[in-house]
């Protein structure tokens, strides 16, 4: 890793203009591309205190070795260098988008003397005209057998058109119309190259010109009773009408647009792309790309623009381009699409109407396309071998971890703390081996000893599991008490009880959550689950050396040695393993770090669900709740009639009594039961310093179950609290 300090460019070295800049490692390879328009404030950035750096831009710069620019004249021009050079190089730090499929284009081939229609894959060439791309093959097939009758544009390969020619005579499309037949000049060049024109008009969009065109020509035939030429005419439009037909209206104003929406997550960003000619969805395509850099949506917009039009000019342009987000600055951006089309384009965020709808759509193409794009590299059986035998290799473990255990703790500002436990077993979640569990062992926030609480307790359970199959059996009293929740209340043997009191097999806590039941093959005997009956091969815990520190020391502390350890940390994607002073770096497009990442992910995810449900439950507490009797009914008509709890603690028993349904025997309980529960300190709107009661709306709780402080901020500001 080298020091960035060590190829830092001297003070006044770096222009002060607009340019584009490339960090090279030690063997002088490209390995970052970017353009700025001021060089000098841009390359500052990266040679700050790393501690300030984006985790991944940290990577990159102690992976460069060296940094050098180009200065431009304008910011379109540094624009145009990027994309030009991260063609040429293909850096690794880099936004590069691939096609998860090679997209098949309707191609004119306007550079011959005889235009050919055919199906084209793969790079464009200079002077051939594409229409798409479109998502199979035979649709463009359908497509062009359907305007064949009114475009007999030559479609045969350079062998059947030569030995055509050669022969004098056409091939069966010459014979039944389907073809103008060139090739024994029943056409000549310039008016075939014209009629390749008309088709190529059409499939741009143009089409009412053609319809009324050959709506005249039927009336004038059949005024004139030539009725068979009539019918023909009438056929041609019908398969005019058709081919439309094939591509819905989506804009009544018959706008010609392109339609990018981004769906990303932390690691992975999809883009969808429709092409809407005339109003009509012309063609659709979508990338994905691994996020190895620090970047915005509008960024990701960006990149996705310079891929789509990077090598496109004239029409291939269109008027207007909606987008998710506005790339930073967007006048360069802008200006570059101008120069690609020769006149004005558009770009901008859809507001409402037709087009901000048919955007959602988009949208909601890219969630899908992302969503099977990762279902589709975890479910590959192939893939996942790799993956577990890349963790196995780089672990040092004797096989692969075809059972993997990965522990996250989660809280609120020390609050609420819980665990999450997940299991992947051959790569794939099992989620009916999913657990959760409440931190009991202290309260307030550490999670090294967090996790050393869960992971002992966890593997507690699983040596008392094999106490009772005789397969251990030195003596060791296991039966302390520990249990794991499902929800906020919890049994012995970790399921929560039912509104009966009965323990259920296995219950969702949350109504998002998806049941998790155990089959036969995790029972004993008498029925009850084998919960945690099954080791794993490896535990992944969510953090660095100090979490992994304490997991291992858990095991230890429980005599058990034949489990690897180790941690994910979120920073740097670093592997730490036990008692080793450097982490284990996989490589960025390592299946092996994709699926720790994946368990890592589901881990968090998992986790943090449980934390929320267990604070919304204890913020919408009430000393009422803990009323032997007291139902919802007569809970609501007590807070109804007095207007607050806080009212309600000062009546007196005979006023308690007035409210409809409450006898003198409940009030007395309910007059109790409020004068042992302690009021909750004021909760304080820290944004104004206001103290808001029980008036103002906020919750009145007990001491047992202490309300949370009003917090100043967005939901997202909120959410960045929580761990």
């Amino acid at each position: 890793m080298a020091d960035p300090s060590s190829y830092r460019p001297r003070p006044g070295e770096i222009p002060d203009s607009p340019g584009v800049y490339r960090f090279r490692d030690e063997h002088r390879r490209v390995i970052y591309v970017g353009k700025a328009k001021s060089l000098r404030q841009r390359l500052a950035n990266y040679f700050q205190d790393l501690a300030n750096l984006h985790p991944r831009t940290r990577t990159m710069v102690t992976t460069a070795a060296s940094v050098e620019w180009t200065v431009v004249s304008t910011e379109v021009e540094a624009l145009q260098l990027e994309y030009s050079w991260i063609k040429e190089y293909d850096p690794r730090f880099n936004v590069k988008y691939r096609d998860d499929k090679s997209y098949p284009y309707l191609a004119v081939t306007m550079n011959e003397e005889f235009p050919r229609v055919q199906v084209m894959r793969g790079q464009k060439k200079k002077g051939v005209r594409y229409f798409g791309p479109y998502g199979h093959a035979w649709a463009i097939r359908d497509t062009v057998d359907l305007l064949l009758r009114v475009f007999p544009v030559r479609t045969c390969s350079a062998g059947v058109f030569k030995n055509a020619a050669r022969t004098g005579r056409p091939c069966l499309l010459g014979y039944i119309g389907k073809c103008s037949a060139p090739c024994v000049g029943r056409i000549t060049p310039d008016d075939h190259w014209d009629l390749a024109d008309e088709f190529c008009d059409f499939m741009a969009g143009r089409t009412g010109t053609y319809l009324r065109r050959l709506e005249r020509q039927m009336a004038e035939a059949a005024e004139e009773m030539e009725y068979e030429r009539a019918a023909r005419l009438r056929d041609d439009i019908g398969a005019l009408k058709k081919a439309m037909e094939k591509s819905a209206v989506v804009l009544a104003d018959a706008t010609d647009a392109d339609l990018i929406a981004v769906a990303e997550d932390e690691l992975e960003a999809a883009v969808q792309i429709f092409h809407v000619r005339g109003g009509r969805v012309r063609g659709q395509r979508g990338w994905v790309t691994d996020k190895v850099e620090e970047i915005t949506t509008g960024a990701l917009v960006e990149h996705a623009l310079q891929q789509l039009y990077g090598e496109e000019s004239g029409d291939a342009v269109p008027k207007e381009v909606l987008v998710p987000a506005l790339p930073d600055p967007v006048e360069p951006v802008q200006q570059w699409l101008t120069e690609r089309r020769g006149s004005g384009v558009s770009l901008r965020i859809p507001q409402r109407g037709d087009k901000k709808a048919l955007m959602e759509t988009v949208q909601r193409n890219a969630q899908q396309a992302l969503v099977l794009h990762k279902t589709k590299r975890a479910s590959d059986l192939t893939t996942r071998s790799r993956a577990l035998e890349e963790i196995a290799e780089a672990l040092d473990l004797d096989s692969a971890p075809l059972r993997i255990e990965c522990y996250d703790i989660s809280h609120l500002q020390g609050d609420d703390v819980v665990a999450s436990m997940v299991v992947f077993e051959d790569g794939l979640a099992r989620k009916s081996e999913y657990r959760r569990f409440q931190i009991k062992g202290f309260e307030g926030q550490d999670d090294v000893r967090s996790m050393h609480e869960v992971i002992t307790r966890r593997f507690r359970r699983y040596l008392a599991e094999k106490e009772k199959t005789g397969e251990w059996a030195d003596g060791e009293d296991l039966s302390d008490g520990d249990r794991t929740t499902t929800g906020a209340d919890t049994t012995e043997n970790g399921a929560a009880p039912t509104e009966n009191g009965a323990a259920p097999t296995r219950g969702p806590a949350l109504a998002d959550e998806p049941a998790l039941t155990d089959g036969p093959a995790f029972k004993d005997d008498d029925g009850r689950p084998k919960r945690f009956a099954y080791p794993p091969q490896l535990v992944v815990v969510d953090g660095g050396q100090p979490q992994v520190a304490a997991a291992q020391r858990a095991l230890d502390g429980l005599g058990i040695d034949d489990i690897a350890v180790c941690g994910l940390a979120k920073r740097l994607e670093e592997v730490w393993l036990p008692r080793e002073d450097d982490p284990v770096v996989l490589p960025r497009t390592s299946e092996g770090l994709y699926l720790l990442q994946r368990v890592r992910d589901e881990a968090h995810r998992f986790a943090i669900t449980y934390q929320r449900a267990k604070r919304a439950k204890r913020f919408r507490s009430s000393p009422l709740d803990d009323v032997p009797g007291l139902g919802e009914t007569r809970k609501q008509a007590l807070i109804k009639h007095f207007g607050s709890v806080k009212k309600l603690r000062s009546a007196t028993i005979d006023q308690i009594c007035e409210v409809p349904g409450i006898g003198r025997k409940t009030a007395e309980t309910v007059a109790v039961a409020l004068a042992r529960a302690t009021p909750a300190a004021p909760a304080v709107n820290t944004a104004t310093g206001e103290i808001m009661d029980d008036d103002d709306g906020v919750p009145e709780t007990t001491a047992d179950a202490p309300g949370e402080p009003v917090t100043a901020g967005t939901p997202d500001e909120r959410r960045g609290q929580e761990r």
